[in-house]
């Protein structure tokens, strides 16, 4: 961590924030090109890809915890991840993407899904939690306060009721929070509320159609 400055500090490749997981099955799809998606999801077992123009997000938390899932063969797995959550999150020009390896007779398979780009309004999510393994992003924090305990952190919506975590860890907290230029990969998200404008999804074989 380059900083501990109070108010508008500005942190480059902070692994911080991230967007909403791939959550890609076709029921969700239909449901979010129709509007809101007005109950909560969560999606294991595989990391993925996300990229967006830009987040502006408003009561930000951030906490350690273990992600708990199983591979694509059923073995039990599990992930350290930094658990991300806001009250409410904008995000412009999303990109999600998750590969699917060894595929019989196909190899892998790239399920891609954007939104919130260009003609379309902003991908909206109401209390978003995501599990992050890895962010680069140029970022501003306002308000913030780090190094408080996680049970601690009130500007968020709290800790997610079932994570595996220490609730007197590490934590911090920022009423807004903005990233530009954003490239995260992560492996599961919950959200109460989420909201995607211009959703196009598609499949592709190989790997290049992945986000970045």
């Amino acid at each position: 961590m380059e900083s501990q400055v109070r108010g508008g500090t500005r942190w480059k490749r902070f692994a911080v924030v991230m967007v909403p997981s791939v959550a890609a099955t076709a029921a969700i799809g239909v449901a979010l090109a129709q509007g809101a998606l007005a109950a909560s999801f969560s999606v294991s077992g595989q990391s993925f890809k996300v990229s967006a123009d830009q987040l502006v997000g408003y009561g930000f938390e951030q906490y350690g915890a273990i992600d708990s899932g199983y591979t694509l063969d059923g073995k039990k797995t599990a992930h350290p991840v930094a658990v991300s959550a806001f009250n409410d999150a904008s995000i412009t020009n999303m990109c999600q993407s998750v590969v699917t390896p060894d595929i019989p007779l196909i190899g892998s398979v790239t399920l891609r899904l954007e939104a919130g780009g260009a003609g379309h309004d902003a991908v909206t999510a109401h209390n978003i939690y995501i599990d992050v393994a890895d962010l680069k992003a140029d970022a501003t924090f306002e308000d913030i306060d780090i190094g408080v305990a996680a049970k601690d952190a009130a500007k968020g919506p709290g800790i997610k009721s079932g994570d595996t975590a220490n609730p007197y860890g590490f934590a911090q907290q920022a009423t807004k929070a903005t990233l530009t230029d954003v490239k995260q990969t992560a492996w599961a998200t919950t959200a109460g509320t989420f909201k995607l404008s211009g959703l196009h999804m598609s499949l592709s074989t190989g790997t290049s159609a992945e986000c970045y």
